[in-house]
């Protein structure tokens, strides 16, 4: 056991009547979801620095990876995000009004919307990106390369056997 303990060992150690292997996965589990809720934590407080909310980065993030023109159909990005379709229009409303996104209709299918990224909501893009980078390397840095690493090798484990190659279990 490491010489220095964190908040989890002191909630384990209030815990009684458990198997020492599920004890083990318990504690796990606890610190899987409190790193995440504090990454999230700090990206949405960097988020709000630059005038963009969590949703928004992922609606963002989904028509940049999209490559040029940087468009994509309503459906696509219903898939992409897993929200309802309800949930897509709201978001791309709300990103519309910013003057980040444009709605055209599809002239090879008319009855499609395509979605695009307008050359402000491409800029806005590469600057929230570049920061989440950033913040990313200086949270995870405390790990080395390695260490990072080996923990996406098993996090990848994890999310293949729960959710499959396509992550859509």
């Amino acid at each position: 056991m490491p010489a220095e303990r964190d908040h989890v060992d002191g909630v384990m150690a209030q815990i009684t009547g458990v198997r020492a292997d599920d004890r083990v996965s318990k504690a796990l589990s606890f610190r899987l979801l409190r790193a995440a809720r504090l990454l999230e934590t700090e990206l949405r407080r960097e988020f709000d620095a630059f005038g963009v909310g969590l949703w928004e980065v992922e609606l963002l993030g989904a028509l940049k990876r999209a490559g040029p023109p940087y468009r994509l159909s309503a459906g696509q990005l219903l898939d992409s995000m897993r929200l309802t379709s309800g949930g897509v229009t709201k978001r791309v409303a709300g990103l519309e009004r910013k003057g980040w996104v444009r709605r055209d209709i599809d002239p090879d299918d008319r009855r499609q919307i395509l979605v695009s990224l307008t050359d402000e909501g491409l800029a806005r893009a590469h600057e929230v990106f570049g920061m989440k980078t950033q913040t990313e390397a200086r949270l995870l840095g405390v790990l080395s390369r390695a260490e990072q690493d080996r923990m996406n090798d098993d996090l990848r484990a994890l999310l293949l056997d729960w959710e499959g190659p396509d992550g859509r279990a």
